[in-house]
């Protein structure tokens, strides 16, 4: 088992969802619950996303084959859409990307907001399953998967123990504080967009980038 891919995956998995800049969201949608329903809330989203996201790494590469979509072609799409919610990232723009107006007035009036749209789309939205569905098609091991399902219940625990203390983190580093990160988060994450879009077209014009 290669450590590094491990550790790379798990940081990739921090930049993409990036809980802490989800803190503001959170704190904002649970804002109705007392501390027990808010701790039951944040156990529930991160273990929705701990689900997709395992069942992403074993099911990706079939779904792909079911429409006969290349790797390299879905790299491409999967880097374009990471770079774009990068980019809003980097424009302190809080989740507008993954969720629309109409799902923003949605979520407000539902009593529940664990898995809906906390865990899906904000936090395992379309950009972090296309990270994950690239990385499992590129370590394409047995081994490889449970080593990344691993780094994924690591990933969902250390979401929930962050969401378990938002209010006290919330106030600790403001919304200035939490801006910063994220924009550190969405240049980060840019840059494995553009990297994944690079390995996409090497891989469909392999003569032409050489």
């Amino acid at each position: 088992m290669d450590l590094t891919l491990y550790v790379k995956f798990f940081l990739g998995l921090v930049a993409i969802i990036n809980p802490v800049g989800l803190l503001p969201v959170f704190v904002s949608l649970t804002s109705h619950q007392n501390d027990i329903e808010r701790n039951h809330t944040g156990k529930v989203a991160n273990f929705a996303v701990v689900v997709i996201l395992l069942v992403t790494i074993f099911a990706g590469q079939h779904i792909l084959n079911m429409f006969s979509i290349s790797i390299s072609a879905f790299r491409i799409a999967g880097g374009s859409l990471i770079s774009i919610i990068a980019m809003s990232m980097l424009q302190g723009k809080l989740g507008e990307v993954k969720r629309n107006k109409e799902e923003g007035r949605e979520a407000s009036g539902m009593e529940s907001v664990a898995v809906v749209p906390l865990a899906l789309p904000l936090m395992a939205g379309p950009g972090a399953i296309s990270s994950v569905i690239v990385s499992a098609a590129e370590n394409n091991t047995f081994i490889n998967h449970v080593g990344m399902s691993i780094t994924v219940i690591l990933f969902g625990i250390t979401s929930f123990v962050l969401f378990r203390a938002a209010p006290v983190i919330y106030k600790v580093l403001g919304k200035t504080g939490i801006n910063v990160i994220t924009r550190l988060m969405g240049l980060l994450m840019l840059s494995i967009g553009i990297e994944v879009i690079v390995a996409g077209f090497k891989g469909l014009f392999p003569n032409l980038l050489n």
